[in-house]
């Protein structure tokens, strides 16, 4: 497994996915955060990676990527989608990892 890399591609789905949502549903005013959460537990390895990429420690459980896309809307449905396509490209490698969101 090669974190790198798949950072690499969640990040440019990650942005393919908002660019898609705004240009099917504009950007809804309803403003909020999203972020992806991987939970590594003991696997030290992984959690090292993640480290690497960006990811930082949560509050609650597991390590969070903020605004995997880096876009700079305020729209939490724009930033949803790009937390999902990612947290996908994650899954999709065998990483256990949701996205999550919160109102602003």
């Amino acid at each position: 497994m090669n974190i790198t890399t798949i950072h690499t591609e969640g990040l440019t789905k990650a942005r393919e996915a908002e660019r898609c949502y705004i240009s099917q549903y504009g950007e809804p005013y309803y403003c909020g955060f999203a972020w992806v959460t991987v939970n590594p537990g003991r696997n030290g390895k992984l959690r090292n990676a993640l480290k690497a990429v960006g990811f930082k420690k949560s509050w609650e459980r597991g390590w969070v990527l903020w605004n995997p896309a880096g876009n700079g809307t305020q729209s939490m449905d724009v930033k949803e989608a790009g937390a999902q396509a990612y947290a996908a490209i994650l899954r999709d490698n065998d990483i256990p990892a949701y996205a999550g969101s919160r109102a602003d």
